[in-house]
């Protein structure tokens, strides 16, 4: 088994050896399914900017990934279909103007619309969206006044009480819903025939629960009105301030395609031009995020390469790369220059105002919001250039000293904000609040970070920092064994960074959190040796099988089972050898959707995964058992 292990780790390094960018970077896609694609066809016709070889091949990808019964999928085992993805399909291929009514597939698509509830049983996203071209009435849609962005911090609920995710895409909206705005062209396709009989309206909670929130809100705004004449005015001027003030150098809105697309709508809303410069800029920004997968262009959600570029680096490592080889040096001299520095601080210093820049964040162009993940992803694989470099030692300084300012007063870590995590705002009636609006301590950035601080630096279960991560992780762990991840699929991935983050700070394998997990992870491991989870579990809010063994998801089942094992047992050998036998012949598997974006709306295919985390179990294998 030795030497197979060797030559599959050869084999993947030398993959990213012949990937690697010029700049020593890896720009591996972000793969989000069509969504982008069908909106940005949307934006480009919106503004009656022709660019039509480019709409017509996005377009001709959106009809590949057409199901047999007329629906679009947001994963392959997804039941029978997803109703916003097949209404946004729809309606781009009819703004495309490649696609007509009474194409079959567009006859097809329609018949699937229909059957499933129409328009109004689509996600509040597909509403907006239906909505800026005319097709929704905005009256239908759940309204939040815009004088709300005015509310200050220290109000019971305020604007920077949202995510900064949130932040991005809510400001133009508040523009938006207060002028009901919406652009027809003479390419808008009419939808007036999608919605199905009998339909009464959206499948949102309960309304009660959150009638107490809007309360407050109205209530503050009184006391607001009061004081700034004339409010209406100022908080439309506030939520434009917003957006153009976090306006990357590509142009995008904090590199987020959603808020984007958004942001133009509201620019329009605003009186801007459709040829305004910003708006020239946004759409340029958002074209630079285009890839090619399998022949076709994909507009990225983001691009992931500060991240990939983070991960590869410090795995080759792991792997037995030196940090003086050309391709880390390369790497990591591409990282140094993503740091994010000087005074310019971002919207996490609101709830951190004791941290100071230091971190980095997820795409090549962003310079405003560094997050906890990439900031350790980058000092893991700077740590050794650190020691014996001084310019290295001052970012890794900065970079410690931002993830530790970042810790949650519950002792666990957030993605991009302390604080954000008031549960009340669950009850806000949109789709899968808890994803959307909060960004609280998650076991898998828990997780990450200790086993980043028990791997690289001296801190261990001795350091109240330390101790208190551990704690939170012991207090979030399910009645399983395992733990859900909030940024993968799922509960693999929770357990994962969990199990990994608990042995890497002190946490001995004898510990009962960490022996119900490895027995959690034994019994769901599949019959050919590997592991696989469906993004159901996502929705369920319980491990579900995908019925099939991914690499990724071995990978990470594997790595806990390493990380907490004394000695090799059978599981594990099992599921390096499957490692071994699905690099060489890779199936539907591999283009499974493994990150976590929003349960139910929003998944992620990094392209990089399946290189990636079988690098790390395997080098990590052959560390502890040669």
């Amino acid at each position: 088994m030795a030497a197979d292990v060797s030559a599959e780790i050869s084999r993947i390094v030398r993959i990213l050896i012949r990937d690697q960018l010029p700049n020593g970077s890896w720009n591996y896609p972000f793969e989000t399914g069509i969504v982008t694609d069908c909106y940005f066809i949307i934006l480009l016709r919106s503004l009656e900017i022709r660019e039509e070889s480019l709409i017509q091949a996005l377009a001709e990808r959106i009809v590949q990934k057409q199901e047999r019964n007329g629906s679009w999928k947001l994963f392959y085992d997804e039941t029978d279909g997803n109703l916003s993805a097949t209404v946004e399909a729809y309606t781009a291929l009819l703004y495309s103007g490649y696609r007509s009514k009474d194409d079959d597939r567009i006859q097809a698509a329609k018949h699937f619309i229909r059957a499933n509830g129409g328009l109004k049983k689509t996600n509040t996203f597909t509403k907006i969206m239906l909505a800026l071209i005319g097709q929704y009435d905005w009256s239908d849609l759940f309204q939040i006044p815009v004088e709300a962005i005015l509310l200050p911090p220290s109000f019971p609920v305020s604007f920077f009480d949202l995510s900064v995710f949130t932040r991005a895409n809510f400001a133009p909206i508040l523009i938006l819903s207060d002028r009901r705005y919406h652009v027809k062209t003479s390419m808008t396709p009419d939808l007036s025939d999608q919605d199905a009989d009998g339909v009464a309206g959206a499948d949102l909670p309960d309304s009660d629960p959150w009638q107490p929130i809007l309360a407050l809100i109205r209530q503050g705004i009184q006391v607001l009105s009061g004081q700034i004449e004339p409010v209406h005015t100022d908080a439309l001027e506030q939520a434009e301030h917003y957006m153009l003030k976090r306006i990357e150098a590509d142009g995008t809105l904090e590199c987020y395609f959603s808020a984007t697309f958004l942001m133009v709508f509201a620019l329009l809303a605003r009186g801007y031009s459709k040829g305004d410069p910003v708006i020239s800029r946004a759409v340029r920004g958002l074209k630079s995020m285009i890839c090619r997968i399998k022949g076709y262009p994909h507009v990225q959600y983001t691009t992931a390469t500060v991240w990939n570029t983070a991960l590869i680096g410090s795995t080759l490592q792991e792997a037995g790369i030196a940090d003086s080889s050309e391709m880390i040096r390369r790497a990591n001299h591409y990282l140094w220059q993503r740091r994010h520095r000087h005074a310019k601080f971002g919207d996490w210093a609101i709830h951190n105002p004791e941290g100071r820049p230091g971190g980095w964040g997820f795409s090549d162009a962003n310079t405003i919001n560094p997050d906890v993940d990439d900031t350790a992803a980058v000092l893991r694989s700077i740590r050794f250039s650190a020691r014996e470099n001084e310019t290295f030692r001052r970012a890794w300084d900065r970079g410690i000293q931002w993830v530790v300012s970042m810790q949650n007063s519950d002792g666990g870590w957030p993605a991009f904000e302390k604080g954000i995590d008031k549960p009340y705002l669950v009850w806000l009636p949109i789709e899968q609040p808890q994803d959307i609006l909060l960004d609280p301590s998650s076991p898998d950035l828990t997780g990450r970070t200790l086993n980043f601080f028990g791997e690289c630096t001296d801190l261990d279960t001795r350091n109240p920092l330390i101790g208190r991560g551990i704690d939170w992780l012991l207090r979030n762990q399910e009645k399983d064994g395992s733990w859900i991840g909030r940024w993968g699929i799922c509960f693999i991935y929770g357990t994962w960074g969990a199990v990994t983050g608990l042995t890497a700070a002190g946490v001995k394998p004898e510990h009962s959190a960490v022996r119900r997990a490895a027995g959690w992870l034994r019994r769901i491991q599949n019959p050919d040796g590997g592991w696989g989870e469906s993004c159901k579990s996502d929705v369920n809010k319980h491990y579900t099988a995908l019925g099939a063994s991914t690499r990724t998801h071995t990978a990470w089942a594997l790595d806990a089972l390493i990380s907490s094992s004394a000695a090799l047992t059978p599981e594990i050998e099992r599921g390096i050898q499957f490692l071994i036998a699905a690099g060489a012949a890779p199936d539907w598997t591999a283009d499974y959707p493994k990150g976590r974006g929003m349960a139910g709306a929003f998944y992620i295919h990094y392209h990089s995964y399946d290189l990636i985390w079988p690098l790390l179990a395997l080098a990590h294998f052959r560390r502890k058992f040669g």
